[in-house]
């Protein structure tokens, strides 16, 4: 801490009784720094006192600063009984309140006065220069910003005054009523006052210094280098060249301190990372280049908050370790709750009748339960994705879900106020569980914010609403952060960049030095234009850019060790551009730089297909499978032996998964269920030309049947794509019915024999000696006769493919081994064991697939160009044996799709 060590041995040199300074800070994070280089120089006398500039100037003017929401009820209680147009409730007056502030107190601090401002804004004259062509409609923009603006002049004054009848002021306030109380306080204090590592300063912060220095009754330290001051193109030095300028610095006052630090040797290397994350992958390596493994003198400054989680992840073998900068509670998981609670409210407001699955799972998910909710959930979720009910019913989720212990919270709220409490209710409930120690501080930072709120809405008793809530309380939370404990003076430090003020750090690591990160750029929430706050000297982006500068600048000066990684990798708002900071080292300084490309290091995913050895076990599972083969398995195994593998050897099943858009399984399955509904009633008669015609009219009937079989919701084909695939399932059913219909009325005979036909120990041998052998089971979609020939019938959604078979010598233990022949196998196997029944021998036998892709056309037949059934069946066999072959291993198919 080598500017702070300075500091104290030039106070020391002035006054043994350090007790005699009050020593005024940026931030307070030096003071424990202070304290610890008092402890090392035996100092054994009473400590300084120690300010922040902030709390001096409120200590001046002997007002209660007041700001966050406790200002905006207040500024919303104001505003309402002015009666301005628009009459914004509270959550519209929400949306442009807290940035007005943020600019009034810009105003009262930076310019002469906030009524010269404000007038100016509302300059109709000045507007029409640039407005001119915008017309004089009340809704077009400039009519628009010109109320804005004269509401404004009538709001903010009123404000002004109703807060100071209650010695209440705002940050901005504060600071114009220091003004005129400057010169008094200067001049009646009596007491020594240094100023410590001070860059830029308001006015009156400025004026304060400069008084006090004029009565001799400050002194003043700064952390300059001649790298950045001398040069006046270098922005970092801007304020600190001005400072210089005073009068008050002359012969018998220097102004202190100028180092030439800067340009001493340094070990600067800048990471161009592929990644926001893969930064924190780096510092592992980074730590193994410090020789002090206690890091004591070690900074790691993260850019990006956003990056601790991942930060703290791979620092997990540094022993002592201190996070100045806290977690923030919007990235924590009930706060995520919390927000798709809000969310679920709203979505009630719209929709009092029904619940989408969406807005219930999220919550059901991260909210903390206790084990009779975890059971309630769990079956909650299994009838849900079951019956496949993308909109819950009222009444249904109510029968489904009132055990939950905060039920509650999932029904529609009376009012802000009620849901408020029953959130401070139900964090005092799971407070009671048990729960990791970040989750109960997370619970508990709510509870407290929900009790803030309450306190603070509850005197004004105006309605507020729920989206109004929701933002009250996202607000509080953005603001609100988990602090972490640590040993602020022993191993590696992490922070953000203001927290480095006045620490000096032998090795430094910054993350994120991305442009957009350091500096911010012209990202400033303001509606005061560039041009306006230049006029009236406020801070612009480019007078923060300068102060972001300095701080980056002063951090590296007085570092041995300086890395600088930033991700270059472009996706969302980030550029993949790095900070021009670096861009100005690289060109300016006299600094040998290493440049590194860091790749992301995650390893590839392997690329080997997966494969599986038959293991005595799967042999034995494969003897047990050979009772019940079924055509199906090996269409599967085809498709993918890990797929067979894993459903047939390990019994395993797809999870349910709610379906928004009916999949082409379960349209299969509408259309499937429907025909079976439809033909079972037919079954076993020679079929007539009325039977067909009436239920042609019957479709919707049975299509509601099949829906019912199917677990769906009616309302789940109501509108959107499922409107239009069941409209698509009826006119295919009515394709198929039609079909049939011609055929009779062209005078043929038809006659439905079975429907889903079940059938099972169709013994298949494997071997001459009939010893080996599979039984085949399964179950064929429809068994008709047409004219005297039997006709086996299976239904696919997909498209006919590769019927004809053509089966020689040489291909024959092969020939269905190929995925694309699947469908000719399912019927060559289903024409087997139909023909092996006793009812069908002596027909002539067809099998074939009627396509729901080409309903009209009718079935299309299996048929053999070269071979017959016995050599298809020679083929099937040699596909069974390599199932059975314990020397061939199941592995993947990989496939590769062209697009």
């Amino acid at each position: 801490m080598k500017f702070l060590n300075k500091i104290i041995d030039e106070l020391l040199t002035q006054n043994t009784d350090l007790s005699q300074f009050n020593i005024v800070l940026p931030g307070k994070r030096p003071i424990v720094f202070i304290r610890q280089i008092l402890e090392e120089n035996n100092y054994s006398g009473f400590l300084p006192n120690f300010f922040t500039i902030e709390e001096l100037i409120v200590d001046i003017v002997d007002l209660q600063t007041i700001d966050g929401i406790a200002l905006w009820l207040f500024s919303f209680d104001v505003y309402k009984n002015l009666n301005l147009i628009p009459n914004d409730d509270f959550a519209d007056f929400l949306k442009w309140f807290p940035t007005l502030q943020k600019d009034w107190d810009d105003i009262l601090k930076f310019s002469e006065s906030d009524a010269a401002v404000l007038q100016y804004m509302f300059d109709e004259e000045r507007i029409k220069d640039w407005a001119q062509d915008l017309g004089d409609d009340e809704d077009v923009p400039r009519k628009k910003f010109l109320n804005f603006w004269r509401n404004m002049n009538v709001f903010l004054p009123v404000l002004k005054e109703k807060l100071k009848e209650k010695n209440w002021a705002t940050p901005g306030m504060i600071h114009e009523a220091a003004k005129s109380k400057l010169v008094g306080y200067t001049k009646n204090i009596d007491k020594q006052f240094v100023f410590c590592g001070f860059n830029a300063f308001t006015p009156v912060e400025e004026k304060l210094v400069k008084n006090l220095l004029q009565w001799d009754k400050a002194q003043c330290f700064f952390q300059a280098d001649h790298y950045y001051f001398d040069d006046e193109r270098q922005e970092a030095g801007k304020f600190l060249r001005s400072h210089k300028l005073w009068k008050e610095f002359n012969d018998s006052r220097a102004f202190s301190w100028i180092e030439n630090d800067f340009n001493q040797p340094k070990n600067i290397k800048i990471y161009e990372v592929s990644g926001n994350v893969t930064q924190t992958k780096v510092l592992p390596d980074l730590f193994k280049e410090i020789d002090n493994k206690t890091f004591t003198n070690t900074a790691v400054v993260l850019l990006d908050e956003n990056l601790l989680p991942a930060s703290l992840n791979v620092m997990h073998e540094v022993q002592n370790l201190n996070i100045t900068m806290g977690f923030p509670l919007k990235n924590l998981s009930f706060s995520n709750a919390v927000k798709q609670l809000f969310y679920l409210q709203k979505q009630l407001e719209k929709n009092k009748s029904s619940y989408y699955y969406r807005d219930i799972f999220p919550i059901l998910e991260e909210l903390p339960q206790n084990d009779d909710d975890e059971k309630i959930i769990s079956d909650f979720k299994s009838k849900i994705e079951e019956r496949n009910i993308v909109y819950i019913s009222a009444n249904l989720f109510t029968e489904l879900l009132s055990g939950l212990s905060y039920f509650n919270l999932l029904q529609k709220a009376d009012s802000g106020y009620d849901y408020l409490d029953l959130l401070i209710t139900f964090c005092q409930q799971i407070k009671w569980i048990e729960l990791d120690d970040i989750q109960y501080e997370n619970v508990s930072h709510f509870e407290n914010s929900f009790k803030v709120i309450k306190n603070q809405i509850s005197p004004y008793g105006f309605e507020i609403k729920m989206d109004t809530l929701e933002v009250l309380i996202n607000q509080h939370i953005n603001s609100e952060s988990i602090d972490f404990q640590g040993e602020p003076l022993k191993g590696l430090q992490v922070m953000g960049l203001l927290e480095t003020r006045l620490l000096n750090f032998e090795n430094v690591i910054l993350l994120s030095v991305n442009e957009g990160k350091l500096p911010l750029g012209n990202s400033q929430n303001t509606y005061i234009p560039f041009d306006i706050r230049r006029h009236f000297d406020l801070h612009t982006f480019l007078e923060n850019d300068s102060i972001y500068a300095y701080h980056f600048y002063r951090l590296i000066q007085d570092a041995k060790n300086v890395h600088l990684l930033f991700n270059a990798l472009s996706s969302g708002v980030n550029t993949g551009e790095k900070s021009r900071f670096i861009t100005q080292i690289e060109m300016e300084s006299n600094h040998v730089i290493e440049h590194l490309i860091v790749e992301n290091t995650s390893e590839p995913i392997s690329s080997q297909p997966v494969e599986i050895t038959k293991t005595p076990i799967v042999i034995q599972q494969l003897e047990k499978w050979k009772d019940r083969v079924s055509a199906s398995h090996l269409t599967s195994y085809l498709y993918n032996p890990i797929d067979f593998y894993l459903s047939k050897i390990l019994n395993t099943s797809e999870t349910d998964e709610i379906e928004e858009e009916l999949s082409i399984r379960n349209y299969g399955n509408l259309v499937h269920y429907t025909l079976q509904e439809i033909y079972e009633i037919i079954k076993g008669k020679v079929l007539k030309v009325k039977d067909l015609e009436i239920l042609i009219k019957q479709i919707d009937e049975y299509i509601n049947i099949a829906i019912q079989k199917l677990k769906h919701q009616p309302e789940f084909y109501d509108k959107g794509m499922n409107f239009i695939h069941k409209a698509i399932a009826k006119k295919v059913i009515e394709n198929i019915l039609n079909h049939d219909l011609e055929l009779i009325k062209q005078g043929n005979s038809l006659e439905i024999i079975d429907i889903e036909r079940r059938f099972e120990s169709v013994d298949f041998y494997l071997d001459e000696a009939k010893k080996d052998k599979v039984s085949f089971f399964g179950f064929i979609d429809r068994i008709d006769r047409l004219n005297g020939t039997v006709r086996i019938i299976d239904y696919k959604t997909a498209k006919i493919k590769n019927l004809t078979v053509k089966i020689d010598s040489e291909n024959i233990d092969n020939y269905f081994h190929k995925d694309d022949r699947k469908q000719a196998l399912q019927l060559c196997i289903y024409q087997y064991v139909v023909q092996s029944l006793p009812e069908f021998w002596g027909f002539p036998i067809e099998t074939g697939i009627w396509s729901f892709a080409d309903a009209k056309k009718g079935v299309a037949s299996l048929e053999f160009a070269q071979g017959n059934l016995d050599d298809a069946m020679q083929s099937v066999k040699s596909l069974i044996m390599e199932i059975l072959n314990p020397e061939i291993s199941f592995v993947e198919s990989v496939r590769v799709y062209n697009y």
